[in-house]
């Protein structure tokens, strides 16, 4: 846990960052959300047409990103603009950490109402109470150690979130220092099934219903290796009640889902395995939403948009391709057959899924 000395001392360094959002940027600073205490800074975006209680999307950048460039790369509020939802970015300083990673291997950082974690906390609480926000409707997404984030933030505080979508990132609770950290991020020493899911449990007293869970990697990511997407879908598996094996799984735009659906029939958890794809966020620049930048990776499909549909915060389902079983080894979507090999995805899937015990 941090000492107060050091909050203050990051606090003060902070609040002498000019607070103008960045040129080109829709943000507006977020001021005077709370006491603060993981020091972070915040940006929120508010579209001029919006319903009386709008849903929200809390939005983690990765490493070396800011808010402005995250939101520019991803497009979120610019697909705010266009459904009527709010958007709200935490963001980051050096003086926390010098390649502006948000702390997820710090236990201080990441136990409920401490650290940055309640920072966060405290943001979205300040945008239910100014902006009028949908107290179901709130989701939260990340990249990479944002995405890590994002995933503490649904462990500590399940009850607040409907729904999280976690990219590249990592479980909860598997690093308390940064050379654990990095052995994490490459596959070494992550924990078994049991543990992923105690640690879970522990972050909070909540009981139920728990947050839907999307999980994006891609298969050739080499900073954060996909067995973490895999473990992420064991660590939630638990609270959720689902078997190891995926309900079912198909091909999307060349790409694997593989779906874990709850006692009612809805999608409880889903992995996405990207072919192919590196370590950022998929996006799709033909989309309109989003643009290239370092870790935002126009592969041809927005994950932005996907995102979103699923939390019911845009159109519906009917523009995306229809998924077609990965058995059949046939794509629907826009790509030819020749162009991908369905056999060769699916043995992907069942590999990340055996490695976290998942599937035998």
């Amino acid at each position: 846990m941090r000492s107060l000395s050091d909050t203050v001392e990051r606090l003060t360094r902070m609040r002498s960052i000019k607070p103008g959002a960045p040129s080109g940027s829709r943000l507006q600073k977020l001021e005077g959300f709370g006491s603060n205490p993981g020091a972070l800074g915040a940006w929120y975006h508010m579209p001029d047409q919006l319903p009386e209680t709008p849903a929200l999307v809390v939005v983690l950048h990765g490493c070396t990103q800011t808010a402005a460039g995250y939101d520019n790369g991803s497009g979120w509020s610019a697909l705010a603009d266009d459904y009527g939802f709010a958007v709200l970015f935490p963001e980051q300083v050096r003086a926390n950490n010098p390649n502006l990673c948000f702390n997820w291997f710090n236990p201080g950082d990441t136990r409920r109402d401490q650290g940055e974690v309640m920072s966060i906390r405290q943001m979205i609480a300040a945008m239910v109470s100014r902006c009028g926000i949908d107290k179901r409707r709130i989701h939260i997404t990340g990249l990479s150690a944002g995405g890590a984030m994002a995933n503490a933030m649904l462990a500590c505080y399940p009850d607040v979130f409907a729904g999280g979508a976690i990219i590249a990132g990592l479980p909860h609770a598997i690093a308390s220092t940064v050379p654990e950290a990095f052995d994490r991020m490459r596959g070494h020493g992550l924990p078994d099934t049991d543990s992923l899911q105690a640690s879970l449990r522990a972050a909070s007293r909540h009981d139920g219903p728990w947050p839907a869970v999307s999980v994006w990697h891609g298969t050739s990511d080499k900073t954060v290796v996909p067995e973490n997407a895999a473990a992420i879908v064991a660590q939630w598996r638990g609270v959720h009640a689902l078997s190891d094996h995926p309900d079912s799984s198909g091909i999307i735009d060349r790409h694997s889902r593989s779906v874990w659906r709850d006692a009612n029939g809805a999608d409880a958890i889903e992995l996405h395995l990207i072919t192919d794809m590196g370590h950022g966020t998929p996006i799709d620049t033909a989309s309109g939403y989003g643009g290239r930048a370092p870790f935002m990776l126009d592969i041809g499909i927005s994950s932005t948009e996907q995102i979103a549909r699923s939390w019911g915060l845009t159109a519906s389902f009917e523009r995306l391709p229809k998924m077609a079983p990965a058995s059949q080894g046939a794509n629907t979507g826009p790509a030819s057959a020749s162009d991908w090999d369905g056999n060769k995805i699916q043995s992907v899937i069942e590999s990340a899924l055996r490695s976290a015990g998942l599937m035998k």
